[in-house]
């Protein structure tokens, strides 16, 4: 869940650091302050392309944490279409434009494309909807095994690199467990700048990226390059990539 009825929508989440009530006639003092927000340079709207293009990816990158996590999902009515409160986050009272979705403006033409092509992709990824938990078992023999935790470098992530509190990259590779499923590698850069990812050689490959949160609408068109294991991804700031391969029953590692 990135929103819901209570608190800021996605649009406000990454336009607005605090709340703006003051409609609500409560002096502003209703609603928490609590928010998890960034107005990246300037609270509201704003015509500034960089910062524009900052929060259409941020989007983006929230939605997809979201609908590829396990679990459930949950999407705020509007979210889809960038509604916003104008940074009311307790909008309860306003039965006027704040609260209703306009349905004839999109302020972020693609984003309604993108979440479609995500809930696509999860309907068609059976790795993404898990009936069990991952523990990050062994399969068979080995090397794979449910789930691995990887750091840019390659290596398997360890109790050092967990504890690591400014660590902004890491990769998930999952679905070595399910005969019938593509192999999944999710890759996320929440950093400033590019890095590089080391593809590791214990999850094989050929790698094709399939989802692109730097791209307007997510997809990825077929024919693709393949990235072989130990090869380096180069990864944009503040980028989400899902990469599918081959069935693990089909691999020699």
């Amino acid at each position: 869940m990135l929103a819901s009825h209570d608190g800021y929508t996605l649009a406000d989440v990454v336009a607005y650091e605090d709340k703006h009530n003051h409609a609500n006639g409560e002096d502003n003092r209703d609603g928490h302050g609590h928010n998890l927000s960034r107005n990246y340079g300037v609270e509201g709207q704003t015509e500034d392309p960089a910062i524009l293009a900052v929060r259409a990816r941020q989007k983006r990158n929230l939605l997809a944490t979201t609908f590829l996590a396990q679990g459930v999902p949950m999407l705020l009515a509007g979210d889809e279409r960038s509604r916003s409160q104008n940074g009311n986050n307790n909008a309860y009272a306003q039965d006027n434009a704040v609260n209703w979705l306009d349905w004839e403006t999109d302020p972020d033409p693609g984003l309604t494309a993108f979440v479609a092509n995500l809930t696509a992709l999860r309907r068609d990824q059976p790795a993404l909807r898990r009936l069990t938990f991952l523990t990050g078992a062994v399969i068979g023999d080995g090397p794979l095994r449910d789930v691995h935790w990887l750091s840019p470098c390659g290596a398997e992530m360890d109790d050092e690199a967990w504890g690591d509190g400014h660590r902004q990259a890491f990769g998930m590779q999952i679905g070595n467990d399910l005969p019938s499923a593509d192999r999944l590698l999710i890759l996320i850069n929440a950093a400033d700048e590019a890095i590089d990812f080391t593809l590791a050689p214990v999850i094989g490959g050929p790698w094709m990226v399939v989802f692109d949160t730097t791209r307007p609408t997510g997809m990825v068109q077929a024919g693709q390059a393949l990235f072989p294991p130990n090869a380096r991804l180069r990864l944009d700031p503040r980028s989400l990539y899902v990469l599918r391969a081959r069935q693990a029953a089909s691999y020699e590692i």
